[in-house]
């Protein structure tokens, strides 16, 4: 089992890290809370119990959220990275098992500490989170929101994976995949725009490019997430007629009026 510093850091293994490794012969890293943690059990006739072992109420000694330690140490790479990824999509898949949503996650809500990477949930977020720095970064805001946040429409489970996956490449790269600037720029780039992934390569590149998808139908889900992570299965998604967004909506609505609207001017000319 390694050891994780207060600064989240674990030391070098011999596993090859996920971003790097090729279609075949994947290793297969930890479970993510270990192979023997108890598994909370089902509340009477209903979801789950909440799993709380990847999530945190607020920060706690030792801890410091991913967005600090990438700002002042550089982008997560090899085991790290993979640690990180694996942990926080076991957070996910923990509460969407339990029938609750995140829809906070950003890097300011992801701790690093000697136990590993958790995701801060509920109250415990606004505290993290509390300062000019979280609010008014490119840390949060609509960087990190799902196309069906920002145009207002249902969001549910996969505006979670869509936030893991603008995290975690954050986390491997140093920026969001949207860019920072004026809201109203990053919001058009994310309704409409391919994320930006660096230089990312290899399965993780392709997972997050999928979670990273404008159809909430087309990411996978966080358990799917897990999957991929820990033992190397792809996830798989159903197919379907591709979701039209409402911006383009919007569009074709008003292009179907200044058409209309020539028409019968020219009826009437």
């Amino acid at each position: 089992m390694p050891h994780h510093p207060p600064d989240g850091r674990t030391r070098p293994h011999a596993q090859r890290p996920l971003s790097a490794r090729s279609d075949h012969g994947r290793p297969r890293p930890a479970h993510p809370a270990g192979p023997h943690a108890a598994v909370p059990r089902p509340r009477d006739g209903g979801a789950p119990a909440l799993d709380r072992r990847r999530l945190a109420d607020g920060p706690a000694p030792g801890s410091a959220t991913l967005q600090d330690v990438v700002a002042g140490q550089g982008p997560l790479s090899g085991p790290r990275l993979d640690e990180v990824a694996l942990h926080t999509a076991a957070a996910l898949a923990a509460l969407h098992r339990a029938g609750e949503t995140h829809h906070d996650l950003a890097p300011a809500t992801v701790l690093l500490g000697p136990d590993g990477a958790k995701v801060v949930h509920a109250g415990g977020a606004a505290r993290v989170c509390e300062g000019a720095a979280f609010g008014t970064g490119p840390h949060r805001g609509p960087a990190y929101l799902a196309p069906e946040q920002i145009e207002d429409e249902p969001a549910g489970a996969p505006a979670d994976v869509f936030a893991w996956g603008a995290t975690l490449v954050y986390a491997a790269t140093g920026r969001p995949p949207f860019g920072a600037g004026p809201d109203p720029a990053v919001r058009r780039r994310v309704a409409t725009r391919r994320p930006d992934l660096g230089e990312l390569e290899g399965p993780l590149r392709e997972l997050l490019a999928r979670c990273l998808d404008k159809d909430p139908a087309a990411r996978p889900t966080a358990r799917q997430l897990v999957r991929a992570l820990r033992d190397g299965r792809e996830p798989v998604t159903r197919q379907g007629p591709k979701r039209i967004p409402r911006y383009r909506r919007r569009m074709m609505v008003a292009l179907a009026l200044v058409i209309a609207a020539g028409f019968l001017l020219g009826v009437l000319i």
